[in-house]
């Protein structure tokens, strides 16, 4: 395989596996979408949905799609903004910033695990080399 593909697979792999590990010890099920939507909004602290529309690579229909999910799961409250009609800011709610952080905190223990497997030296330098500038800009 080549490296976009190895890169490919083992984001997939490791996605699925913290889907799971959250889906066994939590009560909401999120998609991949939805986490990401979640990780935008958390580190803005207060966005607009067109912000996130942009940020998380998906179409507006289905960003708005996965918001409206995630406010009737509790974890986003959508507002109106004063001095714009046709946006909307979007925040987390306590319950959402207490998932985020969970999530985080799995992702700490996974990458221990990994370190543990491969090494902490490996670990680190591949992500300085995934900080990198490639020279290659989308």
């Amino acid at each position: 395989m080549n490296l976009i593909d190895l890169m490919s697979e083992r984001h997939i792999q490791l996605r699925k596996l913290l889907g799971k590990r959250w889906n066994e010890s939590n009560g909401i099920y999120l998609s991949n979408s939805e986490w990401f939507i979640l990780t935008r909004i958390y580190q803005e602290g207060q966005t607009t949905i067109s912000f996130v529309t942009k940020q998380v690579d998906i179409s507006r229909q289905a960003t708005h799609k996965f918001i409206k999910r995630l406010t009737e799961k509790g974890l986003v409250v959508v507002d109106k903004m004063e001095n714009n009609k046709k946006e909307k800011s979007i925040t987390l709610t306590e319950m959402g910033k207490e998932c985020y952080e969970k999530n985080e905190a799995l992702k700490v223990e996974l990458e221990t695990e990994i370190k543990s497997e491969i090494g902490a030296e490996n670990v680190e330098r591949l992500k300085e080399i995934m900080k990198l500038d490639w020279g290659k800009r989308i």
